[in-house]
């Protein structure tokens, strides 16, 4: 397969076009043609000569997966399958979400995931493969709803800051001027909390930070996510609280609510000491259940208690619609089997 073009920068460009003896500012008017003009066919970029534009096209190609198969939720909600270069037989999922005055595209950055959380069925795949740049990129070129969408969540399949390098580039994509131009208020990055890239991320991106948290007490979150046991909550919220984030730039933390595991009102007064002080908000989630997986979602009447003692006590909280369940896009439920033939 040709190399892509797609999710390369000016300078990588620019070694490209170097190598073709073309001027300096080709890499811009490339990069133009591909982020700005969205072509599908290096033959398109007319600015370039026609003899630069055929010998690069014997090497390159723009790059981009076109999805193998759309489902829409009763809701309107959209998933996307996509393939990769990981083989035929896998694929990642993307899922666009209307909402009255947004739309939103949930990107996957991996194919699988290696932190196998016990209620997530991606991690049921096991990891299988880092997206590129221009993979991940390629989820919103190619959605039906590219032009209307308003807001992309970093929270498909994969831990985004364990792909950080090509996480970095799109995120460059998406907010560059050379690029996509998006402002980085649009965009929120979801992650379990990988300590070691956490100040790259918050130092190189101004994007939102959305935390997996799901229980405040070090030893319970272990039990469901193995993260945990590098990582631990305390030391992710030690971490986040060298940051401001009384300007524009959001911190959330995502929590799932189990019934009797983590919805308890002790659960809820350990939440509210954890993140004392901090300017974030807390984002619940009801649980979808999983083949193979005990727990079960929490009763509504507990998950109204719990908001209810959160929002009373000054940490804003709310509990996240879910979108997309009858087509299997709703959160945790992403994964893409293996075909058997």
């Amino acid at each position: 397969m040709k190399e892509w073009l797609l999710g390369k920068n000016p300078d990588q460009l620019r070694e490209v076009t170097d190598s073709y003896g073309l001027p300096s500012f080709s890499a811009g008017q490339i990069a133009r043609w591909i982020y700005h003009n969205k072509v599908r066919d290096i033959g398109e970029m007319t600015n370039l000569p026609k003899e630069a534009r055929e010998k690069i096209s014997e090497k390159y190609q723009v790059g981009g997966w076109l999805p193998a198969d759309v489902q829409e939720s009763a809701d309107g909600t959209k998933k996307y399958l996509f393939p990769t270069a990981a083989g035929s037989h896998t694929g990642i999922e993307a899922v666009m979400i209307p909402d009255e005055d947004r739309t939103t595209l949930c990107l996957s950055s991996q194919v699988g995931c290696r932190l196998g959380c016990a209620f997530c069925m991606t991690a049921r795949m096991g990891f299988q493969g880092q997206l590129s740049a221009g993979e991940i990129v390629s989820q919103y070129l190619n959605v039906q709803e590219t032009g209307l969408l308003t807001n992309v969540v970093y929270m498909g399949m994969g831990e985004p800051l364990d792909n950080w390098k090509e996480v970095l580039r799109s995120l460059e994509i998406f907010t560059s001027s050379w690029g996509f131009a998006w402002s980085p208020r649009r965009i929120t990055v979801s992650t379990s909390g990988i300590l070691p890239v956490l100040d790259a991320f918050m130092e190189k991106t101004q994007a939102h930070l959305a935390v997996s948290l799901h229980n405040p007490f070090d030893a319970e979150r272990r039990q469901l996510m193995p993260v945990q046991k590098a990582y631990p909550v305390s030391k992710i919220i030690r971490k986040l609280r060298e940051y401001d984030f009384s300007g524009q730039r959001r911190l959330s933390f995502e929590y799932i609510l189990f019934d009797g595991w983590n919805d308890t009102q002790r659960h809820a007064a350990a939440l509210l000491q954890l993140l004392r002080g901090m300017d974030c908000r807390v984002n619940l989630i009801r649980f979808h259940p999983i083949p193979g997986f005990s727990l079960k979602p929490s009763k509504e009447a507990a998950v109204n208690v719990f908001l209810t003692r959160l929002n009373k006590a000054g940490l804003v909280t709310t509990v996240r619609a879910s979108r997309g369940r009858d087509i299997l896009a709703a959160c945790g439920m992403l994964s893409v089997k293996k075909k058997d033939e």
